[in-house]
Parts: structure tokens; C-alpha cells; sequence
């Protein structure tokens, strides 16, 4: 790659952050002569490298994996807030995203929200509707683009010295990243977004903004302009009589729905984007953020949670395996241990949620030797439900969403699995379906007699299957070229007989042993 476009002094903060984080997580005090930075330390140098980093930073604060709480505490403090954008940017980006056409009877042009993407306006159309007009930053596309190249360079270089658990886990984490800021950073992205969302949950209560599409392009998104208090100002909320554990249910079981029912949610609810009219609706902003996760990985997550109430422990490791958390070669004995630990705290009813994250992290942190990653669907699960978690404990004291989440899993687990038919429904589908499981059983038989019964393996399996296979071929492939090193060396001189030997039999030991 070239890195002849960027200042040297950047290059050489992002090479600083980078190795930072992967000293903090080989646990690791220096490397050559650099230390990595103090925990305030990296939280300047995140504020300076800008936007990209920010919001990596955002995701690094949910791995208690990776960092100690100190560092932690530094990361979610990051807020997703810088000053407004240059006279001169502004009228390049309204310029561009108007042209001669321009829609507005009045436009404030002093903004009413800025962020490392954009920044929200206050306006009027000509025909008199109240809007909202989010406009990109100058160039935020290409600086983003260039920052995760910078990113995926310097991830490469140090990625030999690390494990196969953690690389996988760190090369997750920058291509989910990578992939959720490019899709932040287009506004046509984010608009079909909003219609989408607005369409799936328009039954559910929550107020989206209603967008004005002649208007929206990759630039801008205009909208309606929705009034609320934000979820975070406790004392509106308490001079309005706002009943605030009412919306906080309310909220938690909007996100039960989206995260393990329907599988499509809202991966930024902060403050800024969660408002509460006067009449205690809820309203949802910024639509730049919204993750589908894949049906086995709902289902996976759902059983997990399921287990835990239960205290199943086969369910809860089978569960963790298919979601991709624990890798299937897991000695049985350490999950076991691992699920037992999980289960005390979260059966522990005299905990409220930030002890039980304390307690969680602590675990998640004692598993960093573990063959154990975080895969891309939890990461941003983790990070809304955390925002969630936070939001509850500025009101409710003894706050614990999970409390909360369980007995509405608990009612909507047949329609989270696909079963929304009533009991003598379900009954008569399965009579229905008798004839075919009989003949279906009945083939299986045959094929296993005719010795050409198929097994399948799921993605999980098939990666722990990939990786021993590579880790056994990287083995070979030195065991041969020291073979290769030996002969050259005899070939060389004779008298060098003995390192000869001596490689040979290495090479050996590595190819019977590893």
C-alpha cells in the first residue's frame, strides 16, 4: 500500500494507536522501545486521529476481552461530537446537494446537532413543512476510505503475532467496522434504511421521522422535524411528568423485539437519537447504523439467554459454539466452568446492571486465553444493549435490563423461532407434516444402507476445520523447507554434517508432534 498521500504525523498516530491496542491485548508492556499509551493518552490521540477513530473507539469499549477498565472508562467517554463544519465546506456540501433548486422557505444554518458525519440543520420547505436536513461533512467519504486503508496496512503487519483466536477476532472487528462506517457515510444508504425501518416496525408505537425522497440525495436527507425531550435530560423529563420506567420498558422491549425477534435493529440508540414527546412516545433518529443479524446467530442468541435463565449448561456451550463465541475445540471442562460463572451472575437477583456488567467483563476479560472471540453479529449488540443498560441506571435504581428482557423473551420465544401459530395450529401442522418426516426417515435409512448418507457442517464447524487444516499444512510446509535447508547444507559442504542433523530432526519432531 501506499502511504505516500497521508502526512507523515498521521501515519505515524495510527501506527501508535494500533499498536497500542495490540500491546493492551497481548497484555504486553512495550514492544522494542514503545510503551503503549497511558488510557488518557489514547483517548487524545482517538479525539485527534478524528472521525473513523472515534467511532472504532466506540466499538473497541464494549471488548473487556481486549482492555482493562481503565482503558475502558477512556473509550466510553468518546462522544461522537466535533464543531460544525467550515462557511466554506457548508456551502460546498448544500450546493452540491441543491443546486439551483433550493427547497427552503427559511434555513438555519447554524447547526442543531454536529457529528463526525454529518451535521443536522433546522429548516422550512416552500410549501411550509417543518424539516430537518442532515448534511454530509466535506469529503468525510474519502477521509473514512482513507482511514481504513491505513487500518487493514498496518492490521496486516502486526497480525503474525498474534493467536488464530485473536486474529480472527481482531480481523472481525475492522471489517465490521469498515463495513458499518462506509454504509454510515452514504446518505442514500441511510435513507433506504429509515423507510425500511419505519416499514418493518410501523406497528410498533415508536415515532420514525417521515423523510421528503424529491429532496434526499448522497449528500443530504430531508425530513420531518420531530420534537421530544432526550432520553438523558432527567430534569425535563421530571418537570413534564414524564414517567420515565414507563419508557424505559417500553424502549427495552422496542429492542427485544428488533435484536431477537426480527433480527433487524437500531445499533445507535445514544441519547442524541432517542427523544420521549410530551405524551411518552418514543422517538427514533439516525438511521445510519441498523444491522441485520443472520437467523442462526438470532437463534443462537436467543437459546443463550434462554439457557442462562434455565441454568442448561449443554444448551448454553452448543449455543456459544453455533454463534461462533466459543470455538469447537473448547475443552468441555473450562466452558463448563465459564458457564457457571455466567450463570451466577446472572441469577444473582441482587445485582443491578452495572455490577453485572462489572462482573461479566471480569469473566469475558479472564477468558483472553481461551480459544474464545467475539464474532461480528454480537459486536454491535453488545454495544446498543451497553448504551441501553446506561440509560436505565441514570433513573431506575437497582437497574437491570436483562431482569426485563427475559420474561418478554420468555412470551415471544415461539414467534421469535417462527412459530406463531396457537398449540392446536402447531399440533395439525405437525400431523400434516407426519407423512413426510416418516417417508424422510425412511430415506435416511436407505442412504445409510447404500453407504452414501452426507453429513453437513455448519459455518462454525467448517472454520475450526479450516484452521486445523491450515495450522497442520503451515507445519508441514516448515517441516519441509528445514528438510530442504538440511540437504542444501550437505550438498554445500559435508562438514556441516551436524546442523544438517540437527535441522533434519527438527523438522521431523515438527511434522510428527504438532
Amino acid at each position: 500500500m501506499n502511504l505516500s498521500n497521508y502526512s507523515p504525523g498521521r501515519v505515524k498516530q495510527v501506527f501508535v494507536f494500533l499498536l497500542t491496542v495490540y500491546l493492551l491485548i497481548k497484555k504486553k508492556e512495550h514492544f522494542l522501545f514503545m510503551r503503549p499509551l497511558s488510557p488518557s493518552g489514547l483517548r487524545e490521540s482517538i479525539n485527534e486521529l478524528g472521525a473513523s477513530f472515534i467511532k472504532l473507539a466506540q466499538v473497541l469499549a464494549t471488548r473487556a476481552d481486549f482492555f482493562s477498565e481503565a482503558y475502558l472508562t477512556q473509550l466510553r467517554s468518546l462522544h461522537d461530537e466535533i464543531p460544525p463544519m467550515s462557511r466554506k465546506n457548508f456551502q460546498k456540501v448544500y450546493d452540491r446537494a441543491f443546486g439551483n433548486s433550493d427547497p427552503f422557505e427559511r434555513f438555519n444554518e447554524a447547526p442543531i446537532a454536529s457529528a463526525s458525519i454529518g451535521e443536522v440543520h433546522e429548516a422550512w420547505l416552500k410549501s411550509g413543512e417543518h424539516v430537518a436536513v442532515k448534511l454530509r461533512r466535506w469529503q468525510i467519504k474519502e477521509q473514512v476510505s482513507a482511514d481504513i486503508r491505513i487500518l487493514t496496512f498496518f492490521n496486516r503487519i502486526f497480525r503474525p503475532l498474534f493467536s488464530h483466536y485473536t486474529k480472527n477476532s481482531i480481523d472481525s472487528l475492522i471489517a465490521e467496522f469498515s463495513d458499518m462506517i462506509l454504509k454510515e457515510v452514504s446518505f442514500t444508504n441511510e435513507l433506504s434504511n429509515l423507510k425500511s425501518f419505519s416499514t418493518v416496525y410501523q406497528k410498533s408505537g415508536v415515532i420514525f421521522p417521515v423523510p421528503y425522497e424529491a429532496y434526499c440525495c448522497d449528500d443530504a436527507i430531508v425530513m420531518s422535524f420531530e420534537e421530544g425531550i432526550r432520553f438523558d435530560d432527567k430534569e425535563a423529563l421530571e418537570n413534564n411528568r414524564i414517567d420515565f420506567q414507563t419508557a424505559m420498558h417500553k424502549l427495552i422491549a422496542f429492542y427485544t423485539e428488533q435484536m431477537l425477534i426480527n433480527g433487524y435493529f437500531h445499533a445507535d440508540p445514544h441519547p442524541g437519537n432517542l427523544l420521549i414527546r410530551k405524551d411518552g412516545q418514543l422517538v427514533l433518529l439516525d438511521f445510519g447504523m441498523v444491522k441485520r443479524i443472520s437467523n442462526p446467530a438470532r437463534i443462537a442468541i436467543i437459546e443463550m439467554v434462554k439457557s442462562a435463565h434455565e441454568q442448561d449448561f449443554e444448551l448454553y456451550i452448543s449455543s456459544c459454539k453455533r454463534l461462533g463465541v466459543i470455538t469447537y475445540e473448547a475443552p468441555q471442562d473450562q466452558m463448563t466452568e465459564l458457564a457457571q460463572k455466567m450463570f451466577e451472575i446472572f441469577n444473582d437477583d441482587s445485582l443491578d446492571a452495572t455490577s453485572m456488567q462489572e462482573l461479566a467483563f471480569g469473566v469475558m476479560a479472564s477468558m483472553r486465553d481461551f480459544p474464545f472471540k467475539l464474532p461480528q453479529e454480537a459486536i454491535y449488540i453488545m454495544r446498543a444493549s451497553a448504551i441501553i443498560e446506561g440509560l436505565g441506571t441514570i433513573y431506575i435504581s437497582n437497574f437491570n435490563g436483562v431482569k426485563d428482557i427475559l420474561p418478554l423473551l420468555q412470551q415471544n420465544i415461539p414467534r421469535a423461532l417462527g412459530a406463531d401459530n396457537g398449540i392446536l395450529e402447531a399440533m395439525m401442522d405437525e400431523m400434516g407434516s407426519l407423512p413426510l418426516t416418516l417417508r424422510q426417515i425412511k430415506t435416511g435409512i436407505q442412504k445409510i444402507s447404500e453407504d452414501e448418507l452426507r453429513v453437513h457442517l455448519s459455518e462454525r464447524q467448517l472454520e475450526w476445520l479450516e484452521s486445523r487444516m491450515g495450522n497442520r499444512i503451515d507445519s508441514f510446509k516448515l517441516s519441509f523447507v528445514l528438510f530442504l535447508l538440511a540437504f542444501f547444507i550437505l550438498l554445500i559442504d559435508p562438514a556441516y554434517k551436524i546442523a544438517a542433523i540437527i535441522l533434519f530432526a527438527i523438522g521431523a519432531v515438527r511434522l510428527l508432534y504438532k
